[in-house]
């Protein structure tokens, strides 16, 4: 307890009780008018009360924390709480300041084929926090820096910078836990969009005259101007387009510290035979199988992006830097690419025993060992995309199609950092998210932030099929509640008829039929429709390694779970 007064507790009455805010308090009441806090002062005041501040007290990963999502809360006297919002953010119920708070302006849209970045800006706000929820972190960079990489990502809400350690962090909405902390030595970047009317200045009526004229010249001189350079502009767009193929032969700047090889289209497309044999198509590419002649008869696969893909040359170069930084033995190895004219190519290691998918749903299926193996090499790939590569890549499209084998059937992981070479363009597809049906989140499909739990709500899938040796959805099944996998798996577990599952195995399973219910309980909890209550992939390879217990999954359907029940350690 904390105690704010010393006093006799024998001429009082007592209560304590846990308060809407959250805080437990102590209270007195004087049981008659001598007492010892004076006469005519007969009321119920607080003596003591815990958390000493509620506002620091609730820093989880799960929920909005004591004021609500995108709110700030300020400690106040006896334990009492003020809830506000950061500038250009407004309460969702004026009613009740506990409900958080939401953007007063249209976010940026991630999905335009040209950034909104010259529509917003930021405002400054000293002594905030926002404990956890940062998804990407750059040390030893400066202000600008931190700005601009906020201003040019549509999922950045905020961006904190750190003078002391030249640290930037990134956070995107929803905001958990926020408070205001006078200790607080950093500053909170807040990204508003500038021609909203709650941020711009009004300006004099004169002043507007005065400017109409300026702007009325300035485009008379701007039109003869672009008259006469015209032909410049031909000229000079001939020659850039001379000045990239004279150094195609030639590393990018932006992977220079990188062990990738850039190729010319002609090299790829004598490897490819002309671009021969296919190995696969996807909507946004087709990969060819290829052999290098200048590394000794080495076969790799040739991802060709296809004509969407075509413009944003620099986000391209950086996105095949962040890939190639990538090293890890679950993960397909990024060997070069290609980045000539109109021409988008990535070369990868080639996979001899081909993609999960075939070697799940073939003929021959697979030991129940040799799938625990993939599972967990899988698991133990998305999270080092998660968090431990050097910068943070969400995959958005995990399915045995994308889990490749090598010689000895190690999972590998493919076609990750892809999702972030498509984004600009997507809004060109038929839909506005990436991923293939049946193995994404929901959110994808409820305008909701997209995070790393996506890939962990369709790992959870993809475990489902590993377990089962099925695919997710077999409408060709005479038995109607078999069709959806995971419906169906749940049902079983429910009524403890898991072995079910495996009617169409080899009876290796029926063994380890605990450890079939395990992984199974594992899957429920990464397909929870809930994110927040999914577990990240750390946790989930924690759960298939065996050091941390699974306890009972919710219904994975459930729209309205109990979280207080909902812990997975």
């Amino acid at each position: 307890m904390v105690s704010n007064k010393e006093v006799s507790l024998h001429d009082y009455y007592q209560r304590a009780t846990l308060d809407f805010d959250g805080v437990l308090r102590h209270y007195i009441y004087p049981k008659s008018n001598g007492s010892s806090e004076g006469k005519g002062t007969r009321n119920w005041s607080t003596v003591s009360f815990k958390p000493p501040n509620i506002c620091t007290a609730i820093s989880e990963k799960v929920g909005g924390g004591a004021c609500g999502f995108n709110s700030l809360c300020k400690h106040e006297d006896e334990g009492q709480i003020i809830c506000q919002c950061p500038q250009n953010y407004t309460s969702i119920d004026t009613n009740d300041e506990r409900k958080g708070c939401k953007q007063n302006f249209v976010p940026q849209n991630c999905h335009e084929i040209s950034p909104e970045t010259h529509h917003f800006g930021f405002q400054e706000m000293l002594y905030t926090d926002w404990p956890n929820g940062d998804y990407e972190h750059f040390p030893k960079v400066n202000e600008d820096f931190c700005r601009q990489s906020c201003l040019s990502d549509c999922f950045c809400a905020i961006a904190v910078f750190d003078k002391a350690t030249e640290g930037c962090l990134k956070k995107g909405i929803p905001l958990s836990n926020g408070r205001i902390d006078q200790g607080v030595g950093w500053i909170s970047l807040i990204k508003v969009r500038i021609d909203n009317s709650t941020y711009r200045q009004e300006v004099p009526r004169a002043r507007k005259k005065e400017n109409s004229a300026v702007i009325l010249v300035g485009s008379v001189l701007m039109i003869i101007i672009s008259y006469l350079i015209v032909s410049l502009i031909t000229y000079l767009f001939a020659s850039h387009i001379y000045s990239k193929q004279a150094k195609v032969s030639k590393l990018y700047p932006v992977v220079h510290d990188i062990n990738l090889k850039c190729f010319t289209y002609m090299e790829l497309k004598e490897a490819t035979n002309r671009f021969k044999e296919e190995l696969g198509r996807g909507a946004f590419a087709t990969v060819f199988k290829g052999v290098l002649a200048s590394d000794n008869g080495r076969s790799v696969a040739v991802k060709r992006l296809d004509s969407m893909v075509r413009e944003n040359d620099l986000e391209f170069k950086a996105e095949v830097s962040a890939i190639g930084r990538t090293n890890h033995r679950n993960l397909v190895q990024l060997l070069g690419f290609c980045n000539e004219g109109q021409h988008r190519i990535l070369v990868y290691e080639f996979m001899t025993n081909g993609s999960l998918a075939s070697f799940l749903f073939g003929k021959s299926m697979p030991s129940w060992d040799q799938r625990r193996e993939i599972a967990l090499g899988t698991a133990r790939g998305l999270l080092y995309l998660h968090e431990e590569c050097s910068s943070q890549i969400l995959h958005c499209d995990i399915k045995p199609q994308n889990i490749l084998l090598d010689d000895s059937f190690t999972a590998r992981i493919a076609d990750f950092g892809v999702a972030k070479l498509l984004q600009t363009d997507q809004t060109r597809t038929t839909t506005r998210f990436r991923g293939t049906k049946g193995y994404m989140a929901p959110e994808w499909f409820k305008s909701s932030p997209v995070t790393v739990k996506v890939d962990v709500y369709s790992f959870g899938i993809l475990l489902l099929e590993i377990i089962c040796c099925r695919k997710h959805y077999e409408p060709k099944i005479e038995d109607e509640d078999q069709m959806i996998l995971a419906d169906w798996a749940y049902a079983c577990y429910k009524k403890k008829t898991i072995h079910l599952l495996l009617e169409n195995d080899n009876g290796e399973e029926m063994g380890d039929i605990k450890m079939v219910e395990k992984y199974a309980m594992i899957t429920f909890w990464c397909i929870q429709e809930d994110p927040s209550i999914r577990p990240t992939m750390k946790n989930v390879t924690q759960m298939l390694e065996g050091t941390i217990e699974v306890s009972v999954p919710p219904n994975p359907s459930s729209l309205y779970v109990n979280q207080s029940d909902c812990s997975y350690h």
